[in-house]
């Protein structure tokens, strides 16, 4: 399998965990020191994000990710994605389309995301 192959496959298991509230594959997933900023310009950590699945803060009802760029180099990948949301986080009604940029590390054996940011790029 492909780099590319790789990291579109971590990206599905991704997608199905943060739509599952999976927090197990979440937990697989994300690297512990995991930065990323929230459409809102926050940022959080895997920590943060972790416990706003557990809590039942974020949840997500619907989510599809079209039109995937991926670049690599040595053992790094970085995605962009647009990802059509609906759902709720904190109470907050969530229903548009979100640029995702996420950084994906090589560990030994499994890529984690170790960065990422999010922008709202349209709103329904």
């Amino acid at each position: 399998m492909t780099q590319i192959e790789q990291i579109l496959q971590c990206e599905k298991k991704l997608t199905e965990a943060m739509k599952t509230n999976d927090t197990k594959a979440l937990d697989e997933l994300l690297y512990d020191n995991l930065v990323f900023i929230i459409p809102t310009g926050q940022l959080i950590t895997k920590a943060m994000d972790m416990e706003n699945y557990r809590l039942g803060r974020m949840t997500i009802s619907e989510i599809v990710a079209d039109d995937p760029i991926i670049n690599t180099i040595d053992d790094i990948s970085t995605v962009i994605v647009t990802m059509h949301l609906k759902g709720k986080y904190d109470g907050r009604t969530i229903d548009g389309k979100y640029k995702y940029l996420r950084v994906w590390k090589l560990f030994d054996d499994s890529w984690k995301v170790i960065a990422g940011s999010a922008c709202i790029a349209q709103l329904n």
